[in-house]
């Protein structure tokens, strides 16, 4: 049984098709095929039944699942170990962030962390939600997760990072409040562009008309969060976002306030009790120090 074996049997599971795994790790689909054939003989059953176009688990491969992704995260670690004593020339970082998150503040720490050590790589996966963040780090898919605070982190480590300002975005003919802010109650009149219930998009929305005792006005409802922008700008409504990506927004033409009072919000990145591998450590290592520097208003430190 090889490494690569695994990895293709685990990517396969993740998208759930041969065709779609071939695409994510630039493999041709034949080569991919074989390499699980052979797998499957050497396990002495299939792992996948084919279910339309895509593929779903046998009995075997829900049972190979765990131990692949354990064998996979250990043989990671054995590879960077020696690299403690010589320093981070390489190595690979997992994971998983809600897409706000991702957007900023980890597109910013990824960037600066490369910089300093352009041999790691990174892989950056979005999860169904805030709340399974949690999740794929406790079942071990990714090593650190990047997930709105307040979610339950119960067993897991916890680095809370600086706050972000969150911001007004409003149409391009919208009018500009003289005091440059909108008050809850003056919000609470708006039509809003935003995501499902659940999302943290919706959340921080609905927290917010919340203070006057109301629920938002929803005119369009989307679940793709790249929308979002192209319909407050064509006049479908306004939304809240944070201030990089507002600013973002009002680069397009949004026009973008503040609120009264300070809306905020932060995000929390936690991995499991134990040892990280190198290059996971020294991005929590870095971050901290950031958080620390970045946010005195919060204090930020690890917690169990």
């Amino acid at each position: 049984m090889e490494r690569k074996q695994l990895e293709y049997f685990l990517a396969i599971a993740s998208h759930g098709s041969f065709t779609s795994a071939a695409h994510s790790l630039r493999v041709a689909q034949p080569s991919l095929s074989y390499a699980i054939r052979v797998l499957e003989r050497e396990v002495g059953a299939p792992l996948f039944r084919r279910l339309g176009r895509g593929v779903v688990l046998t009995p075997m491969g829900e049972a190979l699942l765990t131990p692949a992704r354990q064998v996979l995260h250990d043989f990671t670690r054995l590879q960077t170990t020696a690299q403690q004593v010589t320093g981070l020339v390489s190595g690979r970082v997992d994971i998983v962030a809600v897409t706000t998150l991702a957007v900023d503040p980890l597109a910013t720490y990824v960037g600066a962390f490369r910089s300093r050590y352009p041999g790691v790589e990174f892989s950056v996966v979005d999860p169904e939600n805030a709340a399974a963040v949690i999740d794929v780090v406790r079942r071990g898919q990714c090593e650190l997760g990047l997930t709105e605070h307040g979610i339950s982190t119960v067993g897991m480590r916890v680095l809370e990072l600086p706050r972000q300002d969150v911001l007004a975005v409003l149409p391009s003919a919208a009018a500009r409040p003289a005091s440059g802010v909108l008050t809850v109650a003056e919000l609470a009149r708006l039509d809003f562009v935003t995501t499902p219930r659940g999302t943290t998009t919706r959340n921080v929305l609905e927290d917010v008309i919340a203070m006057v005792g109301a629920p938002p006005r929803i005119a369009v409802e989307c679940t793709h969060r790249a929308a979002i922008v192209p319909l407050v700008l064509a006049g479908a409504g306004a939304t809240l976002l944070p201030r990089r990506l507002a600013r973002d927004a009002a680069a397009l033409g949004a026009v973008v306030v503040g609120v009264d009072p300070p809306v905020t919000r932060h995000g929390v990145l936690v991995w499991a009790p134990g040892s990280l591998s190198p290059a996971a450590q020294a991005f929590v290592d870095l971050l901290a120090s950031w958080s620390a520097e970045g946010d005195d208003s919060d204090s930020s430190g690890t917690t169990e």
